[in-house]
């Protein structure tokens, strides 16, 4: 009888469908973006801190298996991102020498509007010293930067970083920007002011009330750590755009 109630149980466990930490990673494999604590209780039925106890236990259980992937909670949400030591095979595998990363001219604009948003296009010509257009619809087609309003002023466009923005640098927020003054140098010479704007994105609040941190390295990709998702390159670059003319064109105009 014992035997008899034994396979019962667990018929009637299987019959009951997966457990939570399943269908849990069911989901994250197939989401595209982070995605919120509340929806996955709405989803899955289930209260919102039964959902969030479940991830950070799911977390940790990937970092201490050592997994070739890890949960990361991002721009207000979780997602399995490729671990950071496992970055560079992934990057070989997806890109297969046909990406294209973010120019020096396009990695220094989207810097600008991340410290000085919302900020109009004028003001990040201002501080760069070249004409931006070009490169700001070059962020803007690639979701790094949208738009946020009129100036009051002068009806001018107001641009801000995006949520794609934060979940490509693998930050939790606009607060988590690194500081921004180590990477300024004591003196800027230029006619048209760059001194003082830089000075204003050093010293002014950051977005959401923090200090302003450090800008993304200019000089190449912005790589948050690990490529994100099962197969995806954790950089600000495109798989397969060409390089926008414009863009091209900002750097060669001279201020």
């Amino acid at each position: 009888m014992m035997s008899g109630d034994t396979a019962g149980d667990a018929a009637s466990e299987a019959q009951s469908g997966p457990g939570l930490r399943a269908c849990l990673e069911a989901i994250l494999l197939v989401v595209d973006e982070p995605v919120a604590e509340v929806v996955l209780a709405q989803v899955l039925e289930r209260p919102r801190e039964e959902i969030a106890l479940e991830l950070a236990e799911l977390a940790a259980s990937y970092a201490a298996e050592g997994r070739g992937f890890d949960l990361r909670e991002v721009a207000g949400g979780w997602r399995l991102y490729t671990r950071e030591e496992c970055a560079p095979v992934v990057e070989r595998f997806v890109r297969d020498g046909q990406e294209v990363r973010l120019t020096q001219a396009a990695l220094e604009t989207l810097a600008v509007v991340a410290y000085r948003q919302p900020v109009s296009r004028a003001r990040v010509s201002a501080v760069r010293g070249v004409n931006c257009d070009g490169v700001m619809r070059t962020l803007t087609l690639r979701g790094l930067v949208e738009e946020a309003g009129t100036e009051h002023e002068t009806g001018a466009i107001l641009y801000r970083t995006t949520g794609y923005f934060l979940e490509r640098l693998g930050l939790p927020s606009l607060d988590d920007l690194p500081d921004l003054a180590p990477f300024l140098p004591d003196e800027i010479e230029d006619a048209d002011g760059a001194e003082e704007d830089a000075a204003d994105i050093a010293g002014a609040p950051g977005p959401g009330g923090a200090a302003n941190g450090g800008a993304p390295d200019s000089g190449g990709a912005v790589d948050p750590g690990g490529a994100p998702g099962p197969g995806g390159a954790g950089e600000l670059e495109s798989a397969r755009d060409p390089q926008d003319a414009d863009d091209a064109g900002d750097e060669r105009t001279s201020p």
